[in-house]
């Protein structure tokens, strides 16, 4: 049976997106990319923008400022105020960025110490490795079982700053130093477990309400630096401990938390009682400040 020259040449495509961006020097070309989006020099700056919307949908009409003196400036950029409308509806947590949702479900119990979701159709992992495997991150992983995952994914065109889904404490934050494995669909259908091998830290959230959720952000290749509000230190790959960062900071709904330095992903993990919003389905785009979970009747 012969393949229709469109569906060979999207194979290619596809392979040739895989071996660009994974299989090359992850870690050196992430660091270099990272030193580079930041020198200031208007023509640096200008020819760099130019390539990079050749391959992006990149508008940059709803941010605050855009006179940028780097990259960097660019991909952290801040939005116009009232450009994310956040919902106030008491019942619901909203998004805590822009992205498009990916894997969604239930987060399944298969035994003592073992807690499973999915990174893409055929793809699960363990919860309790993408946390760490520490005690804290086992018996997190088992009081979330029954409970649901969104998984958000931001591409390097997005709006990059991730807020708080609810008013709530930021109690502990794990920091987990890794890999830098693309996160676009194509790596997701190739590597197993590939959240649990990159870069990432997880973010205990204890809601007004007392209910508690986690975040998850993943780093990825380009993009191996997270900034948070809450800690006085860059989490990048040069960063190796503490894991365990203790804090103590409260955010109201929409609040900004932190950054990606490019784009990435964001894992939403809610305990039983939590379900999906209307609307939330794998492939729609979300911007941060929709509804994203239902909370647990009272």
């Amino acid at each position: 049976m012969k393949i229709p020259s469109t569906l060979k040449r999207l194979a290619l495509q596809e392979d040739l997106n895989f071996l660009l961006t994974n299989r090359i020097p992850r870690h050196t070309v992430t660091r270099f990319v990272g030193w580079f989006s930041r020198i200031r020099h208007p023509w640096v700056y200008r020819i760099s923008l130019w390539l990079w919307t050749r391959f992006t949908d990149l508008d940059l009409s709803e941010a605050r400022d855009t006179r940028f003196r780097s990259l960097h400036e660019c991909f952290t950029r801040e939005l116009k105020t009232g450009a994310r409308p956040v919902d106030d509806a008491p019942s619901v947590v909203v998004s805590p960025s822009d992205g498009i949702v990916g894997a969604i479900g239930t987060i399944e119990a298969l035994g003592p110490g073992r807690t499973q979701v999915f990174q893409i159709k055929g793809f699960p992992y363990l919860l309790e490795d993408l946390l760490g495997n520490t005690p804290r991150a086992r018996q997190w992983a088992a009081d979330l079982a029954g409970g649901c995952y969104v998984t958000l994914r931001l591409t390097s065109a997005m709006y990059h700053r991730f807020h708080a889904p609810d008013d709530a404490r930021l109690s502990h934050v794990t920091y987990i130093s890794g890999d830098t494995w693309n996160v676009n669909p194509i790596a997701l259908r190739r590597i197993e477990r590939l959240f649990c091998k990159n870069e990432r830290a997880v973010l205990h959230l204890r809601l007004a309400d007392g209910q508690w959720l986690l975040l998850v952000p993943v780093a990825a290749i380009l993009v191996a630096s997270l900034r948070l509000h809450a800690l006085d230190v860059p989490l990048n790959l040069r960063y190796r401990g503490p894991n365990e960062l203790p804090c103590d900071t409260t955010y109201l709904r929409g609040q900004e938390m932190g950054w990606f330095e490019h784009g990435s992903t964001i894992v939403v993990l809610a305990p039983a009682g939590f379900s999906l919003a209307p609307g939330v389905v794998s492939g729609r785009v979300l911007r941060m400040g929709q509804a994203l979970l239902r909370k647990p009747r009272r």
